[in-house]
């Protein structure tokens, strides 16, 4: 009796061993030790990033904060500037931004330096934000009879990399999901852009419109700009249509999509009501080594593009 019980509890632990969960526990824990082990060389100068998706609900903000955070984890000294009126992306990285709060509104209309502005994230001193208030609602109207409204952010930032005492090893803008003078002031402050792809319907929705902007800027306002990073967010490897959208996607941009994908994760979704990123809410979660694995990927490819 007792051997027979022996041996179905071998079965049972076996079948235990070899179910999803224990094999998606062992992945992370591999993921981890990886991620220990990883040496990260930064190449020792800035790259300004702006995060745009036309589309709406894609997990840009999402993925620019915890991007900063991973990347702060990792060595990195990261500005994010909020040009979002809803400042989703303050919230997210602990700043305050009330209505009396000096913020991107202050740089953009009064001119006021940069430096004036910036907070330091209470997640990590290499992590900076420029925040956002609800005044950067009327900043759209407000532009438009201002003197090089496209260059505000781009001026603003040259003079605040140009002081001595700073150096940001990244600058990654979260900007509105329309084409406004917000998001056009971002393209031309920014060098890359990286688009976060859902991995659900309509993925590509919108994303010709948002590759015909980026011409558009280059032909006009800034002919640096280019789009060099595409993240696949909220992937569920589990459906065949999130398998089938990575796909499409990678036989389209080959060399801009990242081969680490951001799963679908209730931490990275929880995150933000506690005024944190997912790196700082639970920093040993799948989606946490996600954005750490994506980090670790740009800056290598920063540095093999630099060696070649």
């Amino acid at each position: 009796m007792f051997h027979v019980k022996q041996s179905g509890d071998s079965v049972a632990s076996g079948a235990l061993e070899d179910s999803p969960i224990a094999r998606e526990i062992a992945d992370l824990s591999a993921r981890r030790r990886a991620l220990e082990a990883v040496t990260v060389e930064l190449s020792g100068r800035t790259r300004v990033f702006t995060v745009s998706n036309q589309k709406g609900g894609v997990g840009k903000t999402t993925t620019t904060v915890n991007l900063a955070a991973a990347l702060a984890s990792v060595g990195a000294k990261v500005l994010v500037i909020d040009l979002d009126p809803q400042g989703n992306a303050s919230t997210a990285l602990g700043v305050p931004h009330n209505a009396d709060t000096p913020s991107v509104y202050d740089v953009l209309i009064d001119e006021f330096p940069l430096a004036d502005i910036i907070q330091t994230s209470p997640e990590s001193p290499n992590l900076l934000c420029a925040p956002s208030t609800i005044h950067l609602a009327g900043a759209e109207i407000e532009l438009v009879s201002q003197v090089a409204r496209e260059h505000r952010l781009r001026g603003a930032l040259h003079e605040y990399l140009a002081l001595d005492e700073t150096h940001l090893d990244f600058v990654i803008i979260d900007c509105p999901p329309s084409l406004g003078l917000l998001t056009i002031n971002a393209f031309t402050a920014a060098d890359e852009v990286l688009i976060p792809i859902q991995c659900e319907y309509y993925a590509l929705e919108g994303l010709s419109q948002l590759l015909g902007s980026v011409q558009m800027i280059q032909k006009h306002l800034n002919p640096g700009l280019h789009v060099s990073t595409i993240l696949l967010t909220m992937y569920d490897g589990r459906t065949r249509l999130a398998q089938q959208v990575a796909e499409e996607v990678r036989s389209h941009f080959s060399d801009e999509v990242l081969r680490t994908v951001i799963p679908r994760s209730v931490r990275v979704s929880e995150a933000p009501s506690f005024g944190q990123t997912v790196i700082a809410y639970d920093g040993q979660s799948a989606g946490a080594i996600a954005y750490r694995e994506a980090a670790v990927e740009i800056v290598a490819r920063d540095n093999s593009t630099k060696d070649s």
